[in-house]
C-alpha cells in the first residue's frame, strides 16, 4: 500500500484536531464520508483500491490487506470502515474475504495505530425474511438462516467486533446499518433497477403497495459523524433511514418520471417470483463463472415486502436527524 499526500479538502477544526481514515473511500459512500468529514475538520486519510476514483487529498492506495501492514508513524483517531463486497450475489469465499477478513484487517490496523473508535458499515440485509416487518429495531436480527453470502458475512463481520469489543481488545465500536442508499453517483441500486427494467421488466407483487425505506447518501455520512463522536455508544448498532417510508410504486414512478422512462412492470404472484428467482439462482449456480441471475431471492424480498427501520436510537443517542430529503435525494440521481 503507498500512501499519496496531495491538497485538498475543506479546512475546518475537528474535535480534538482529529485524523479519520475511511477505507473503502473509493466506493459511492466512502466519498460522500471523506468529503463530510473534511467540510468539519477531519483530517482525513482516503484508503481504496482505486486511486483515480479516491477523493483528492491524503490518500493510502491498496486493499484491506495491505492496510493491516501499513504504519502510518502517528495516531489515527477514528477509523470509517466502509469497504465491502456488497451483491445479492456471489461466491462465499470473496464475501468472506471482503467483508469478514477485511473487517477483521481494518480492526488490526485501528488497533496498531492507537484509535479511539472504530465505525463499521453494516447492512440492514441482516433483518431479511420473506415477509413483512415494520418499524425493526436494532436487536430484530435471526442469524440463523441468512438468505445469501453477503448477508452472512455482514453477520459474521458484526460478531467479530462485538466479540472484540466484549473482551475490551479493541477501540470503541459502532456499528451503522444504513438501509438503501440512494443519491448523486449511485452505481447500484438505482442501475439495478434500471437494468432489470430494461431487459425484463420490473416484478411487480402486491401492486407495488409494499413499503421502502431509503437512505439519502448524504444523511449516511452524516450519521458516520456522529458516530465518530457521540460520547458513550460503545458496542452500539444504529438503523439509519431518512424515516420517510414509501410504496414501493411511487417511489419508483417517482424516480423514472425524472429519468424521462416510462414504468415497465411484469405484475408477478409473490409465489411465483420466489419459484423463478430459485430457479434462477440454481441455474446461475451451475454456469461457468456463476453469473448473477436477473433475480434472486433476496432481491424479490425486497421489493415483495415491506421493511421498515425504526431510527429512534439513532435520533436519541447520535441526535441523528435527516437533513437531506428522499425527494431532494430522487431529484439528485435524476440530475445526475
Amino acid at each position: 500500500m503507498r500512501e499519496r499526500a496531495t491538497e485538498g479538502g475543506t479546512p475546518g477544526v475537528a474535535p480534538r484536531g482529529e485524523t479519520a481514515l475511511v477505507t473503502g473511500a473509493s466506493g459511492f459512500l466512502g466519498g460522500y464520508v471523506v468529503r463530510d468529514l473534511r467540510a468539519h475538520g477531519y483530517d482525513v486519510i482516503a484508503s481504496g483500491r482505486n486511486a483515480a476514483a479516491l477523493p483528492a487529498g491524503q490518500t493510502l492506495v491498496g486493499d484491506l490487506d495491505e492496510l493491516a501492514r501499513v504504519d502510518l508513524g502517528r495516531t489515527v483517531d477514528v477509523i470509517v470502515h466502509c469497504a465491502a463486497l456488497s451483491s445479492p450475489w456471489g461466491r462465499w469465499a470473496e464475501f468472506e474475504h471482503a467483508n469478514v477478513t477485511g473487517t477483521a484487517r481494518a480492526l488490526e490496523f485501528a488497533r496498531r495505530a492507537g484509535a479511539r473508535r472504530l465505525v463499521h458499515i453494516s447492512s440492514p440485509g441482516i433483518y431479511a425474511a420473506p415477509r413483512d416487518r415494520i418499524g425493526i429495531r436494532e436487536g430484530d436480527v435471526d442469524p440463523r438462516h441468512p438468505m445469501n453470502g453477503y448477508i452472512r458475512s455482514k453477520l459474521e463481520a458484526e460478531a467479530l467486533l462485538q466479540r472484540a469489543a466484549a473482551e475490551g481488545s479493541a477501540p470503541e465500536i459502532v456499528i451503522l446499518r444504513p438501509r438503501g442508499i440512494i443519491g448523486h453517483g449511485d452505481p447500484s441500486l438505482v442501475p439495478r433497477i434500471l437494468r432489470v427494467r430494461e431487459r425484463f421488466g420490473i416484478p411487480l407483487m402486491r401492486g407495488g403497495r409494499t413499503l421502502v425505506d431509503l437512505t439519502a447518501v448524504e444523511n449516511v455520512a452524516l450519521a458516520v459523524r456522529l458516530a465518530a463522536e457521540a460520547p458513550g455508544v460503545h458496542g452500539q448498532a444504529f438503523n439509519i433511514t431518512n424515516g420517510d417510508p414509501r410504496p414501493f410504486r411511487s417511489v419508483l414512478e417517482q424516480l423514472l418520471e425524472g429519468l424521462g422512462l416510462e414504468p415497465r412492470y411484469r405484475r408477478v404472484p409473490t409465489a411465483v417470483a420466489y419459484r423463478v428467482a430459485a430457479l434462477l439462482e440454481a441455474v446461475s449456480g451451475v454456469l461457468p463463472g456463476h453469473p448473477e441471475p436477473p433475480v434472486t431471492r433476496y432481491t424479490v424480498t425486497t421489493i415483495a415486502h415491506s421493511q421498515t427501520l425504526d431510527i429512534s436510537r439513532a435520533r436519541d443517542l447520535l441526535g441523528y436527524r435527516p437533513e437531506t430529503s428522499l425527494d431532494q435525494s430522487l431529484a439528485s440521481y435524476t440530475r445526475a
